[in-house]
């Protein structure tokens, strides 16, 4: 009874050796491994805006209004939560001696188009010589731009002199 025992043992061995997928799986488990790492590249926050804008002509007492160009910001910083805020400040528009305050003029921000995720709110503004918000944009997550054409809009004083009035636009963000 004995030899009969150890021959069943032999044939049970011959069939788990014959066997190929019981010896792949056991190369499977010893087979190497590589760990894949990359890095994900950020950038800046940039804002580009016309060099120069020409709002057109008009009598005193008018209004005279011309879009500016498109003014867009890109946020490269692929952040996991981005937020951003541009502002506008005017100087006074002058002609020689002659001047038309800044606070005479408006920034009417119009339609936003925006690419990759955030979330932008406008406001439209009366212009002065200080920084005041005209978009914010939150709720960015990687990189993300918006693109408006701004309205500046100017009151003519009914006292204006005639003549071509020059002033600076600044915008910035952050």
């Amino acid at each position: 009874m004995r030899a009969r025992i150890l021959s069943t043992a032999a044939v049970a061995a011959a069939l788990v050796l014959a066997q190929p997928g019981l010896a792949l799986a056991e190369e499977e488990a010893d087979d190497p491994s590589t760990t894949v790492t990359f890095v994900v590249t950020s950038g800046a926050l940039t804002l580009s805006v016309p060099a120069a804008a020409a709002l057109g002509s008009g009598a005193p007492g008018t209004t005279i209004s011309a879009p500016i160009g498109p003014c867009t910001v890109v946020d490269a910083r692929a952040l996991l939560s981005a937020s951003w805020t541009v502002t506008a400040a005017e100087t006074d528009f002058v002609n020689g001696p002659s001047t038309i305050p800044a606070a005479d003029a408006t920034y009417t921000v119009g339609s936003v188009t925006t690419t990759g995720t955030i979330t932008v709110t406008s406001t439209n503004v009366t212009l002065s010589n200080s920084a005041q918000t005209v978009l914010t944009g939150t709720a960015g997550v990687g990189d993300n731009t918006a693109t408006w054409d701004p309205t500046v809009a100017v009151n003519v004083p009914a006292s204006a002199v005639g003549g071509a009035y020059t002033g600076t636009l600044t915008q910035s963000v952050a």
